[in-house]
């Protein structure tokens, strides 16, 4: 198979779909690897190292986009839809349901495209986000005690306090892999940790794990309202997988909060689940200030460290990837649900129910559209 690794063009998006060992792994089977000039460099990859690994260097992005299967990270953005054709396959992160352009474009074209996201296993969890949900959850506290310094715009309180001065309050919402690894990084900073979810058995398990370091809450709006009140840095977390995120924080509970207090919405790539966050930012201007709330919504924060988040990425996404080069997509998915799931859109359909609801339109089982 031909596979293509294109280099990305988000703003200061410097994660690259595949490391040289990726690629060498592809190559030792047979296949043949075009990367585009330049895009493992944001991750610390050069060029040459792609080429000792096997991959032929393509000068633009051209050749890359015309393999049988092209790697990305992030969600093309408009300025790549000319590169969209029938029988292109995409593997990368999609998040359709907060992306109605770039579904249309998906399939007006045709185009089989599936999404990490979505990949999930038998058990529930989604093996191709989680490395970058853990790195996500882990800075989000980094970056929340940046901001509540007083020249970053914060109330100018340290995270963990010092003896004779409290802790900051951190307010997580949401317990899944993003939750779990906020609470790992703001208890190793000694902050005061409140987490809260829907689901009683996982606090139960989020409450043996931390051994009675942080306060665990049923997540409803009374208890929502008295959390999000008291937070000096609240921490959005929620995921519905492949849908749209829920907006569960709601701008009369953000106003209640305290000056100087700090919004990290780790959701904002799913729509956002705390309702002020009504757009997204970047790296470069990461905040904006709402009812006196300093807001974080960068839509891909696991970009700022890129090295470690693309040997991640890289190690969670290639077996996947050498099954479909060596099975093709379609035998991959009938003999594996997980990456069945994965499939959003198929000649033309939407083939992800999540995604289909989201805008109203009508679901289609990729089967049924099988040859």
């Amino acid at each position: 198979m031909r596979i293509g690794i294109v280099k990305e063009i988000k703003k200061a998006e410097y994660r690259v779909a595949l490391t040289p060992a990726g690629v060498s792994a592809l190559v030792r089977r047979g296949h043949q690897v075009i990367v585009e000039s330049g895009a493992g460099e944001g991750s610390g990859f050069s060029d040459r190292e792609y080429a000792d690994a096997g991959a032929d260097i393509a000068s633009g992005p051209e050749p890359a986009w015309e393999a049988d299967l092209v790697l990305k990270v992030k969600e093309p953005l408009a300025e790549e839809y000319r590169f969209f054709r029938e029988n292109l396959q995409l593997f990368t992160f999609l998040h359709l349901a907060s992306d109605r352009a770039l579904l249309d474009a998906l399939l007006a074209n045709r185009m089989t495209a599936v999404a990490y996201e979505t990949i999930q296993l038998p058990d529930g969890s989604l093996p191709l986000l989680t490395p970058m949900s853990e790195v996500a959850g882990r800075m989000a506290v980094q970056i929340g005690a940046s901001f509540l310094e007083k020249s970053r715009g914060g109330m100018g309180i340290l995270l963990g306090g010092v003896p004779g001065v409290d802790p900051a309050e951190v307010v997580i919402v949401g317990g899944g892999t993003v939750g779990t690894n906020a609470c790992k990084i703001a208890v190793g900073m000694g902050a005061s940790v409140t987490l809260l979810d829907i689901d009683a058995d996982r606090l139960r398990k989020l409450d043996q794990q931390f051994q009675g370091r942080i306060r665990t809450v049923m997540s409803n709006a009374y208890n929502l309202e008295m959390c999000v009140r008291r937070a000096d840095l609240l921490i959005g977390a929620v995921l519905i997988p492949g849908a749209r995120a829920p907006r569960v924080v709601t701008e009369e509970m953000v106003k209640s909060m305290k000056p100087g207090s700090v919004i990290v919405d780790v959701a904002v790539d799913q729509g956002g689940s705390i309702e002020t966050v009504d757009r997204t930012t970047t790296h470069e201007q990461p905040t904006y200030v709402k009812h006196g709330v300093v807001h974080y919504a960068v839509p891909n924060i696991p970009g700022a460290v890129p090295r470690t988040s693309t040997i991640a990425l890289t190690n969670a996404t290639l077996p996947y990837v050498l099954r479909i080069a060596e099975q093709g997509l379609v035998r991959a998915a009938m003999e594996d649900e997980a990456l069945a799931k994965g499939i959003n859109t198929y000649r033309g359909h939407v083939t992800n129910r999540p995604v289909a609801e989201s805008f109203g339109l009508p679901f289609v089982s990729w089967r049924d559209l099988v040859p």
